[in-house]
């Protein structure tokens, strides 16, 4: 057991497109995308046949600790045998957690708090903004998909700290 409060929050993902994804039927693929965070799993519809599919859909994860990351799962749907692996990717959310719990001050809409840049470490395509959009702290990125030979996920996160501490 850690001593000290717990950093409690909710993920608020909108899952916006995929691109280039893996085909893993006769011509396309069924995909749907999985967030999970420890045994909690949440995921978007199924999009038939589509490789590029846009989701635009809103998934929340309900996170004790920013520090693990949160594995994204990209899968194809299957009638009669299990759903084919399409990649996936971790997204570090400690940035955007130490991002909104800074003092914005003066800061305008779409001004920049933090650019978070690809590494060896994480799965970025390129640049990550940390910005103010609509009165909120939000991330907006790519993501390379891992262990596939293509594809690519577009997600803007929100970090929502609990009110109460432990």
């Amino acid at each position: 057991m850690r001593d000290g409060p717990r950093r409690e929050g909710s993920l608020k993902v909108r899952v916006i497109r995929g691109r280039n994804l893996a085909i893993r039927d006769i011509r396309s693929s069924d995909p749907y995308v999985t967030l999970s965070w420890r045994n909690k799993r949440v995921k978007t519809k199924v999009m038939k046949k589509n490789v590029n599919p846009e989701w635009n859909e809103d998934l929340t994860l309900f996170v004790q600790d920013p520090s693990i990351n949160i594995k994204l799962e990209v899968f194809d749907k299957d009638t009669f045998t299990p759903d084919d692996p399409m990649g996936n990717a971790e997204i570090d959310i400690k940035p955007l957690v130490e991002a909104g719990r800074k003092e914005l001050g003066t800061l305008m809409n779409n001004g920049i708090i933090r650019i978070v840049s690809p590494n060896l470490r994480n799965c970025l395509v390129g640049e990550s903004k940390i910005h103010i959009y609509n009165g909120k702290v939000v991330q907006d990125m790519i993501l390379r998909l891992k262990d596939v030979e293509c594809g690519e996920v577009e997600l803007r996160l929100e970090w929502v700290n609990n009110m109460r501490d432990r």
